[in-house]
């Protein structure tokens, strides 16, 4: 089963990157479930007509079509939907379309239904992105076409960036930008910064990729934690995030990479310039990511790609676990996924992604850089974490987890000491 997850860096003032034509067939049959006998199928194959209807407004711009799909009663409602669809009118969006999941009557011209929306933005998505809506629809005067009334994120799942604002598009050699609220200056910059990291990506995973890379840049830090449906206090020393779901095989939507304008802003270009490039790593090394993999790897890992282009020393990329090591206080095992957590001790979340960088520099260094990626594969191609980076190191390192510890604690010794 894929998983959602979110790879991040924390940005700090050193430059730790802390933590991306119209439709051809655009009605999508909905798959309706009516789990109560008061919404039989005719009802919700109602409503996806009425859905479909919206979406190809949606794809055409066509504001007066868009709007004859809302409840003409509720003013609030159809003032901030023409406003979300003028907010969108740069988006350069390929698809667009809604599946009705399962509907519930509130009598007999209410309904609640679930929906997942799909879209998809051209040169970009491969397939589409999947977000799930609460969506409540009503009959006015006895009639059979159903509106829209309410539309919102379902529980638990993110915002979307129209949503917060108008939505300017910068368009790179590699990336989209999609910013609100920001400078158009600041957007070229990291949409220039993004077109730096994925050939230098793509130096470090020579497995085939897109290539290209989605940035959204929201206002405001709090904006970023909706577009992430997570508490603002997650994100705050946060520079950019890498959303995606992992173990989808080349099969699953692009990544998107959502940076804090904030802490991104306070970094330099060495900091953000090794932000973009880990988080753009993450973008390229999704097909192989899976629950099974332990942060230690796709953190290490990313930080090793983003930092192998720049002339610091171990101890400058390092600084809070040399201070460690040289005070003797030695780790004694590799970070645990805890260990990344966004709410530990700033020193020790660094020290947890400093640790899995030398990890991964150890591994390239001491047993190759094919043998990284095809440690970084062989474990990924599990679908649970249990043995899968011991049967890993055995198979392709030749080693034990014990032995592979006892190497790094060495390691670390002889880099930061």
């Amino acid at each position: 089963m894929a998983v959602r997850t979110q790879d991040a860096r924390r940005g700090r003032t050193r430059g730790r990157g802390t933590a991306g034509a119209v439709l051809a067939a655009l009605l999508l049959a909905p798959a309706c479930a009516a789990p109560r006998d008061t919404v039989p199928g005719a009802t919700a194959q109602e409503i996806g007509a009425t859905l479909d209807r919206r979406a190809a407004a949606v794809l055409e711009h066509d504001t007066d079509a868009y709007m004859a799909a809302l409840d003409p009663r509720a003013a609030t409602f159809r003032a901030a939907q023409r406003t979300e669809l003028e907010n969108l009118a740069d988006v350069p969006l390929e698809s667009w379309a809604y599946e009705v999941k399962d509907v519930t009557g509130e009598g007999a011209d209410r309904v609640t239904a679930q929906v997942e929306l799909r879209y998809r933005i051209k040169d970009f998505d491969r397939v589409p992105m999947s977000y799930a809506r609460t969506v409540q629809l009503v009959r006015r005067g006895g009639a059979r076409t159903w509106y829209v009334a309410a539309d919102r994120a379902a529980d638990g799942a993110p915002g979307q960036l129209w949503q917060q604002g108008d939505v300017e598009v910068v368009r790179g050699t590699h990336s989209l930008v999609l910013g609100v609220g920001r400078r158009t200056a600041e957007l070229r910059r990291i949409a220039a910064t993004a077109d730096a990291a994925v050939p230098a990506v793509t130096g470090g995973w020579p497995e085939p990729w897109s290539e290209r890379v989605v940035v959204l840049v929201p206002e405001s830090v709090e904006d970023m934690a909706g577009l992430l449906a997570s508490p603002v206090a997650s994100y705050r020393d946060i520079a950019a995030v890498t959303t995606g779901e992992v173990g989808g095989g080349g099969r699953a939507p692009a990544d998107r990479v959502i940076v804090n304008p904030q802490a991104y802003g306070m970094l330099g270009d060495f900091g953000q310039r090794v932000v973009l490039t880990h988080e753009t790593t993450h973008v390229a090394t999704r097909a192989y990511t899976s629950a099974a993999t332990p942060v230690w790897l796709s953190e290490g890992f990313a930080d090793r790609v983003a930092y192998s282009r720049e002339s610091r020393t171990a101890a400058e990329i390092a600084p809070e676990l040399a201070e460690a090591v040289r005070a003797g206080d030695l780790p004694a095992r590799l970070p645990s996924d805890e260990d990344f957590g966004f709410g530990e001790d700033a020193a020790e979340l660094s020290r947890a992604y400093e640790g899995a960088w030398l990890a991964c520099e150890m591994i390239a260094r001491e047993w190759g850089e094919e043998e990284l990626t095809a440690f970084y594969k062989a474990v990924g191609s599990r679908s649970e974490r249990e043995g899968a980076v011991e049967r890993a190191m055995h198979t392709v390192l030749a080693t034990t987890p014990q032995d592979f510890t006892a190497r790094w604690r060495e390691y670390l010794r002889a880099r930061l000491g």
